[in-house]
C-alpha cells in the first residue's frame, strides 16, 4: 500500500494541492485552482481582502481532483500539511463562522497603528524582543479592527492566520504555531512566549489568540463532515503548518544557518536562515521563527519581501495583450532588446506600501520613457529588470545584517521560469542560483511526513530534483550592475518628488 501525503499551499492567487508518495518523494497528483487568479478586493485605497470561504472552496475542489486522479485507496493518505499566505487576519465567532473578509498580507491600512506602537514602545523593546517594528503585520491589523469595527471585534472568538483557518475547516480545532505567532508580531523572542507588552499596548486580550503548537506536530484530525466533502477518510492527521515563505525555504531544504531561498510569485522574496536573532534596525526586512526552531536549537528566518513582483508582470501582460500573449512569449520579446532596456527603468512598488521602503507608499513608476525609441519589448524587459533591482535593493540590506548571500535556491516556477529574469537575478546580485523541481504544496506534504513521524528531516528530501545551477557571467555582471545603479537613481528621483 502506498504512503501518501497531502500538501496544501494557500496563496493569494491560487490554491494548490499535491499528493506526494512518501517512499519516493515524488508527486503522484497535483492540482491548482482557480485557473485564473483569485480576486483580491480593495474596498478602499491600499486595502486588500479575500473571502476565506473562497480558499476553502478551492481546497475542496483540488482535493477531490487529486484523490480521483491518483485513484486513492482507503488507508493510503497518512497525513496533511498546510502552507499559507503569511500575515493575513481571519476572524471567527463562537460558531467558527467568519466575521468579515480576511485582511491579507498586502493590505496597508494598519501601517499607522504599527508605526505608533513602535514609537510608544520604543526601539529598545521592539527590536530585541519582537525583532521587528509592529508595522503592518497581523497584530496591527487586529488593532485596526478593534478601533474601526468595534461591532465585529466584539464578536471575535479567535483570530487566525489563513492556514489556521483551513486547518480549522478540516478538523474543527483552532490552533496556530510559534512561527505563525512570530509572523503576526505576537511573539516575544527574548521571553520565548507571547508579546504581552504589545498586546497590552493594543488592548488585545491574549485569549483571542489560538494555542500554539510546533510546526511539525499532531495538530488535529480531519473530521467526518470535512472528510465527506473532500472525498477522503476521517481521522487523517494534520501534522504540519507554516507560512508560505518559511515553507518555501523548507521545500528547498533551506534549514541551516546561511542558507537562502527565493520566490517570485505575486510577491518576490528572499528568505535567509540564521541561528541568531538578527534584525534590521529600520525593519525593512523582517525576522520570524523558522519551521525547525526550538528553544534548544534556535532557527530564524530573515524575510525580504517585494509586493509588486508577479502582480506587476501580470498587469503588464493584461495591459499589452491580455490572453493574446503568453508569459514565454513576453520573455522572448523582452530578450530582443539589450540589457538595460535602452535606458528604461521600472520602479515596481505599486501594490501597497513596501517594507523595504520603510512602509512608504512609493507606487509604480516607468522612468526614462522615450516615445521614439521604446516599444512594448522595452517595457517588458524593464519590468523584469526593475523587479530584480528591487530584490537587489533588499539583498544589500540583508548583507548589511551579516547574512552570507552566495548561493540561493528557488523552485522552477513563476518568474524564475524566465531565462531573462534568472540571468538578471544571478548577475545583478553576483550569486549562484540553484533551481529545483518543487513548490510550496510539495514542501507542505514533506512537512506532513516529518510531523507524522514517517521520516525525519534528514530523509524528507528524497526525490527533490535539482534542475539547473546558474553562475554569474563575468561579461554580464557590470552591465547588470549598471542597470541597478540607474534604477537606484530613478528611485531617488521618485522618493524626492
Amino acid at each position: 500500500m502506498r504512503k501518501l501525503l497531502i500538501g496544501y499551499d494557500i496563496g493569494s492567487s491560487s490554491v494548490k494541492a499535491t499528493l506526494l508518495d512518501a517512499d519516493t518523494g515524488r508527486a503522484v497528483a497535483s492540482e491548482g485552482l482557480p485557473k485564473v487568479e483569485m480576486p483580491i478586493h480593495a474596498p478602499q485605497k491600499d486595502w486588500a481582502e479575500q473571502d476565506p470561504q473562497m480558499w476553502w472552496k478551492n481546497i475542496v475542489e483540488t482535493t477531490q481532483s487529486i484523490v480521483k486522479s491518483a485513484n486513492v485507496q482507503k488507508g493510503e493518505i497518512k497525513a496533511i500539511g498546510i502552507s499559507y499566505q503569511m500575515h493575513g487576519l481571519v476572524l471567527v465567532d463562537q460558531n467558527q463562522n467568519v466575521i468579515r473578509p480576511s485582511i491579507i498580507w498586502c493590505d496597508s491600512r494598519a501601517v499607522n497603528y504599527g508605526n505608533s506602537a513602535f514609537e510608544a514602545l520604543g526601539s529598545d523593546y521592539c527590536l530585541p524582543h519582537l525583532l521587528n517594528s509592529p508595522g503592518n503585520f497581523t497584530a496591527s491589523k487586529l488593532k485596526w479592527v478593534k478601533e474601526n469595527e468595534p461591532e465585529n471585534y466584539s464578536k471575535i472568538h479567535k483570530i487566525m492566520l489563513p492556514g489556521d483557518y483551513i486547518a480549522m475547516k478540516l478538523s474543527g480545532e483552532i490552533l496556530t504555531s510559534e512561527s505563525g505567532l512570530s509572523e503576526g508580531i505576537f511573539w516575544d523572542f527574548k521571553e520565548n512566549g507571547l508579546a504581552q507588552n504589545l498586546l497590552d499596548h493594543y488592548g488585545i486580550d491574549k485569549g483571542l489568540l489560538p494555542e500554539a503548537v510546533p510546526s511539525f506536530s499532531n495538530q488535529g484530525k480531519v473530521n467526518a463532515d470535512s472528510a465527506e466533502i473532500l472525498g477522503i477518510e476521517a481521522g487523517i492527521p494534520i501534522t504540519y503548518r507554516a507560512g508560505d515563505q518559511p515553507n518555501n525555504a523548507f521545500s528547498l531544504n533551506v534549514l541551516k544557518d546561511g542558507e537562502l531561498a527565493t520566490t517570485a510569485g505575486t510577491s518576490g522574496t528572499v528568505y535567509g536562515v540564521a541561528n541568531k536573532p538578527l534584525y534590521d534596525p529600520q525593519s525593512r526586512v523582517n525576522t520570524f521563527v523558522h519551521v525547525n526552531h526550538s528553544k534548544e536549537n534556535p532557527s530564524y528566518g530573515v524575510l525580504l519581501c517585494i509586493n509588486g513582483t508577479g502582480i506587476l508582470n501580470s498587469w503588464v501582460k493584461k495591459l499589452l495583450s491580455g490572453d493574446n500573449i503568453s508569459y514565454p512569449q513576453m520573455n522572448a520579446l523582452a530578450a530582443e532588446v539589450p540589457i538595460g532596456a535602452e535606458g528604461l527603468s521600472f520602479i515596481p512598488f505599486g501594490n501597497g506600501v513596501e517594507r523595504i521602503m520603510e512602509n512608504k507608499h512609493v507606487g509604480a513608476h516607468l522612468n526614462g520613457l522615450n516615445l521614439l525609441n521604446h516599444d512594448h519589448r522595452h517595457v517588458l524587459r524593464a519590468t523584469q529588470e526593475g523587479i530584480v533591482s528591487s530584490l537587489t535593493y533588499g539583498f544589500n540590506i540583508m548583507k548589511s545584517m551579516g547574512l552570507n548571500l552566495n548561493t540561493v535556491k528557488a523552485g522552477h516556477a513563476n518568474m524564475f521560469l524566465s531565462p531573462l529574469f534568472r540571468e538578471a537575478f544571478v548577475n545583478m546580485n553576483e550569486v549562484a542560483l540553484e533551481l529545483y523541481d518543487t513548490d510550496g504544496s510539495q514542501g507542505a506534504a514533506r512537512g506532513a511526513g516529518i510531523g507524522a513521524g514517517i521520516f525525519g528531516i534528514e530523509d524528507a528530501f528524497v526525490g527533490l530534483e535539482k534542475l539547473a545551477s546558474l553562475e554569474p557571467e563575468k561579461a554580464k555582471i557590470q552591465s547588470y550592475q549598471e542597470v541597478y545603479m540607474k534604477w537606484q537613481e530613478a528611485l531617488k528621483g521618485v522618493l524626492k518628488s
